[in-house]
């Protein structure tokens, strides 16, 4: 999140002005029907990419007097990518 959107830093004309369209689209809300069905909004996020070993994948034949297996921990790979989604009313866009 960029700084200049907390609301506790922005300046009294900032807040004024977030206050202000606020009004302005409640207003074009109430008084359109449809005004809703035109918004198209979106989001987004950074997926890590995992390894991750199916319990049968990771069991292993041992003895009964064999000591017990140590299982790795799992660990986020190198694999990073940002994920954006944007949707309306109706849903994926």
């Amino acid at each position: 999140m960029s700084a200049k959107f907390v609301p506790r830093v922005l300046t009294v004309k900032q807040k004024q002005q977030c206050l202000s369209i606020s009004l302005q689209l409640h207003d074009r809300a109430t008084s359109d029907s449809s005004f809703l069905e035109n918004v198209i909004t979106g989001d987004e996020t950074w997926v890590y990419g995992y390894d991750p070993e199916t319990r049968v994948q990771s069991s292993q034949w041992k003895s009964p007097i064999s000591p017990r297996a140590k299982k790795a921990r799992q660990s986020r790979s190198n694999i990073k990518v940002i994920m954006v989604v944007f949707f309306d009313l109706d849903g994926n866009v």
